[in-house]
């Protein structure tokens, strides 16, 4: 298999960020001070973006780096129009000295605020949180954490600066004694924390400012997927190119009751360029798939549900098994069929991930390279139960690495965990996308690409992009509440679309 080499954000540890301050203050001869002035530029145009000139801003700030970035973003925001005001939460002494000098530089126009004060001011105050930074350690203490608990309780609207104050940059964290910040303007990359479900939802709205931070030599199992990383991976369709360049898939999907599921997965692979699809399902379930996925091929299925494997299944260029599929016995054993004879990569979803789940001595049969799709409860079921988001995603790489296979780890900011032990997070998608028929359209998307030659790697990261990219562009024409799986179906040719174009 070859790995995905150009999705180049990469997440790193807290000590790792460190690292990478003092190498890039080496490597530009500059002082820590210019480093902070660089990332304070940042922080102030994007809070520009978020505020209107003339708003009154008050600046939380702490003893450390983090502080020191508020405090320069203050000063440079009240030359520019702001009303900006400054509350020492841990008291001026004791800074840093970065953060001393930018409290040294403040211009008489902004306005020191003590603690006492902060119950008692205007709710259209913008509030920005620069208290903690990335090198948090432990649960905050003190008059610290009890401002944070303060500003949990007010109305004003909170942007965090790199990351929301309590929160450790990696895990263990207790969304109690967190910032409950509405935006997170974090620095460079986002932190591992930030994509845990565990204390996740304190970010808000997450915004990545690049400040050219030297992150070259850092090594990290963790990434973070962008557009451009797709528009590298995505591969030209050729002027002479015919359907049989893009592939053959076949979908095994759906059970009497359960065509909508087989209706999806195909329509989703149909619409992410595969050149043939073929669905095996129930023959009597074959009008309706028809009547909605005219382009695709029916391989009917006596039963009821699925009991028996294609023939000459070696000739499909790719196999996607699992979406309305039901867990009869006869199943079972068709599934054990499957697993012996079709050596290539497979798609594995919903009700088979739930036959490997209660059939463990079908796994070590899973050829290699195969693409797992679980959601959380699916993959405990698989794997054993975790207590929170960054033991399962742990075990995931874990348990890709031992089986050699893919697993999308689905969810908000769905990690896809690779055999090599690499973890690539995924920023599309939204809680529109939480609906019936999801899931089956990734498996769709993810078997298309599969079937098209991509990599099983590429295969499930391109999909889970465009399939969460397909979804924002629905949410964006309706709501989120109105979302369907149909929607996200329609948006999938503007998601190919925009990757496409290189405006």
């Amino acid at each position: 298999m070859r790995y995905i080499t150009n999705v180049n954000m990469k997440i790193l540890t807290r000590n790792q960020i460190k690292e990478a301050d003092r190498i890039t203050i080496e490597k530009e001869s500059i002082e820590s001070i210019e480093l902070m002035e660089r990332a304070a530029e940042a922080i102030a145009q994007a809070i520009c973006g978020r505020a209107e000139q003339g708003v009154e801003l008050l600046f939380l700030i702490g003893r450390g780096g983090n502080g020191g970035d508020g405090l320069a973003v203050a000063r440079m925001l009240s030359r520019v129009g702001f009303d900006c005001s400054v509350c020492m939460v841990a008291g001026s002494d004791r800074l840093s000295e970065d953060c001393r000098v930018n409290y040294e530089r403040l211009p008489p126009i902004v306005t020191i605020v003590t603690i006492g004060e902060l119950p008692t001011i205007d709710t259209r105050v913008i509030l920005i949180d620069a208290m903690l930074g990335s090198g948090t350690k432990g649960e905050p203490e003190g008059l610290i954490r009890e401002t944070i608990c303060l500003i949990n309780k007010l109305q004003n609207t909170v942007i965090s600066i790199d990351l929301p104050s309590g929160m450790n940059s990696e895990f263990g964290n207790d969304p109690t004694n967190i910032v409950h910040a509405d935006a997170t303007l974090t620095l460079e990359f986002p932190k591992l924390a930030m994509l845990l479900p565990e204390a996740g939802e304190c970010c808000g709205e997450i915004e990545i400012l690049p400040i050219e931070l030297d992150t070259f030599e850092a090594k990290t199992d963790y990434h973070y997927t962008e557009a451009g990383d797709l528009r590298a991976l995505l591969k030209p369709r050729l002027k002479f190119s015919h359907k049989g360049t893009y592939g053959h898939a076949l979908l095994v999907c759906g059970s009497t009751g359960m065509t909508g599921a087989a209706i999806l997965s195909t329509c989703g692979a149909l619409r992410s360029g595969c050149g043939l699809v073929t669905t095996h399902l129930p023959e009597k379930e074959a009008a309706a798939l028809n009547a909605n996925a005219p382009s695709a091929m029916i391989d009917g299925d006596p039963a009821a549900m699925f009991t028996n494997v294609t023939m000459n299944i070696e000739r499909f260029s790719a196999v996607g098994v699992g979406c309305g599929l039901g867990m009869a016995p006869e199943t079972v054993e068709a599934i054990a069929a499957l697993l012996r004879e079709y050596q290539r990569p497979i798609v594995i979803d919903a009700d088979a991930l739930n036959i490997l789940a209660l059939n463990p001595e079908l796994i070590p049969l899973l050829p290699p390279s195969s693409i797992l799709t679980p959601h959380p409860k699916e993959f405990d079921r698989l794997f054993g139960a975790c207590e929170c988001g960054y033991e399962r995603i742990q075990k995931a790489r874990i348990k890709a690495m031992e089986l050699t296979v893919c697993i999308v780890l689905k969810g908000a900011y769905t990690a896809i965990c690779t055999p090599e032990g690499s973890v690539y997070f995924n920023p599309t998608g939204n809680p529109g996308m939480a609906t019936a028929g999801s899931g089956d359209v990734l498996t769709g998307v993810i078997l298309s690409l599969l079937a098209q030659g991509y990599e099983p790697e590429t295969s499930a990261v391109a999909g889970v992009y465009l399939h969460g990219l397909a979804g924002d562009l629905a949410t964006g024409s309706i709501s989120e509440e109105s979302v369907i799986a149909g929607d996200i179906i329609q948006m999938l040719g503007k998601a190919f679309r925009l990757q496409r174009d290189d405006n």
